[in-house]
């Protein structure tokens, strides 16, 4: 039997933990907070699991939460009108082949570490540090870096090709709400955008309820350009003036939001949360003091703004192929070609998501502009943008190509009526 070490207790490295445990692996998993701290503890993100990242989870029997979850059914994308209040310019949705489903990670880390300690899987309960890093991999025969922030992150050297920002593109608030008012035809991401001022969302999801249980919720998120009328929330720690300036936000900017979460409240007193992500990429291998050599997983390699709603999709897929290839493995050793060959297979499908995600922190250049503006009146372009988020490479060629964007739009026709 071999033995795996996971620092960090996320999406990623959760996920991987309980695969390997699962197979007969020894796994040492390193978590900073107990399931009691995480369920008490303050929201950590907006999420959604898009179909095939949910099919890594089922594929784990790890799906605890999805009967209950309110799927999400569709995509509805809104531009306001630069001069007409209330008027949209743009607008239009369609279904997801199949639904997305957001669980507060609160809940499903809480929940799965719970499970893998049920299982017999051992749990250090830490902040970790190198020295930690040190310590497991001169007993295990694989360490794993599923912890991006302090210094184990900064470990693996920045990919600068890769990586085009050096600063955060957006300034983000976050809150979790109840009472709020159902979409009409379908539920779905609300996905708002204001050129040049920034991004708003709405989904819907299951979060943990103030008495024990579960209940259902609506992620709001505010993407605001530094700078601009949306950034607004530096220094607010208060819960409830933190809810009342992201209502006064949609009323100036988005009333058909507004309508919705106008009587909502906080599902619970730690149900707010601000921050700053600076996307980058990192290369895979770190080499410690020693001379021993760990492997990024996660968001400690591929790190990208929530825009496109594709971080904990990224980790669980992360994951899948991680766990896959230490399979396959077998007793050979996992040395840098192996450590790079496996990060390598899942930047073949993250550079997509990262590309499209960078290039939506931007202004849309005309020839996508004119693919938005097509999904309007033909509802097979609409079906396909939607669509696009469970597989993002479903986005390439036309995301960066005038001439690929317009055989795009030209493959599908028009009707009379869509629904928004």
């Amino acid at each position: 039997m071999r033995d795996v070490a996971i620092i960090g207790a996320g999406q990623a490295g959760l996920q991987l933990a309980l695969g390997l445990q699962a197979s007969g692996y020894g796994v040492t998993l390193v978590s900073d907070r107990t399931p009691e701290q995480l369920l008490s503890g303050r929201i950590m993100s907006t999420q959604a699991l898009f179909h095939d990242a949910c099919t890594t989870e089922r594929q784990q029997g790890l799906n605890f939460w999805e009967a209950a979850c309110p799927p999400i059914e569709g995509i509805a994308l809104s531009v306001p009108h630069p001069e007409l209040l209330g008027q949209k310019a743009l607008a239009f949705s369609a279904r997801l082949d199949k639904p997305a489903y957001s669980v507060d990670q609160r809940l499903k880390f809480a929940g799965w570490l719970r499970e893998f300690q049920a299982r017999g899987g051992h749990v250090l309960l830490e902040n970790a540090d190198i020295q930690t890093a040190e310590r497991l991999s001169s007993v295990h025969d694989l360490t794993l870096i599923a912890a991006g922030k302090g210094e184990l992150g900064q470990l693996f050297e920045r990919d600068a090709e890769r990586s085009p920002y050096s600063a955060p593109q957006r300034h983000l608030a976050l809150a979790y709400l109840k009472n709020v008012a159902p979409r009409p035809v379908h539920s779905a991401v609300s996905f708002n955008l204001i050129p040049g001022v920034g991004e708003v969302f709405l989904l819907p999801g299951l979060t943990v309820a103030e008495h024990g249980g579960t209940q259902p919720y609506e992620n709001v998120l505010i993407e605001a350009v530094p700078g601009g009328p949306l950034d607004v929330f530096a220094g607010i720690s208060d819960p409830q003036q933190h809810l009342a300036l992201m209502k006064d936000l949609l009323r100036q900017f988005l009333p058909w939001e507004y309508g919705r979460v106008r009587h909502a409240e906080l599902t619970d007193a730690q149900a707010t949360l601000t921050g700053r992500v600076t996307p980058g990429v990192r290369r895979p291998v770190a080499t410690l003091p020693s001379g021993r050599e760990v492997l990024g997983l996660g968001d400690t390699l591929v790190l990208n703004d929530p825009l496109t709603g594709q971080g904990a999709g990224s980790a669980a897929k992360a994951a899948a192929i991680y766990l896959e290839r230490i399979l396959w493995h077998g007793d050979q050793p996992f040395d840098r070609a192996w450590m790079t060959g496996t990060f390598d297979e899942y930047w073949s499908y993250a550079r997509f998501v990262t590309d499209w995600t960078n290039a939506l922190l931007g202004p849309p250049p005309p020839h996508v502009l004119d693919v938005l503006g097509a999904a309007q009146t033909r509802p097979g372009v609409a079906h396909a943008f939607v669509n696009g988020f469970n597989h993002p490479p479903q986005f390439f060629p036309w995301l960066g190509d005038p001439q690929a964007a317009a055989r795009f739009v030209g493959q599908h026709h028009e009707a009379q009526t869509m629904p928004v």
